[in-house]
């Protein structure tokens, strides 16, 4: 919701889950770490999303990055994929649905550090 109010394109838990399948895709979880050890999108890394650096990202501009958060009311994952958009990122994506969506979507999810 907070994605498409703030110009971004949004992706649903089954797209994402395709670009994994595809290895086309950088994923950004920007949780509490503690969430992001109880249930991540296989393959997410972590990062503060007030804080992280461009050295960070991937260095080709052009790559694709998904950004989730919690769920679609959470406006860390809009805040923190505008920033990359800024930082020169083209093809800057939002799941909106967040991990619950993720969750509720019975898609696979890593655990642990």
């Amino acid at each position: 919701m907070f994605a498409l109010l703030m110009g971004l394109k949004t992706i649903s838990p089954k797209e994402l889950n395709q670009l994994i399948q595809d290895r086309q895709v950088t994923v950004i979880d920007v949780n509490s770490r503690q969430s992001w050890e109880k249930a991540r999108v296989p393959g997410a890394v972590s990062l503060d999303p007030a804080n992280y650096t461009e050295g960070e990202l991937p260095p080709d501009k052009a790559s694709a990055l998904v950004f989730y958060c919690s769920n679609p009311m959470c406006r860390k994952a809009p805040s923190a994929a505008r920033r990359a958009k800024g930082m020169g990122y083209s093809n800057v994506k939002v799941l909106s649905a967040g991990i619950s969506g993720w969750l509720g979507a019975n898609l696979p999810t890593h655990s642990g550090n």
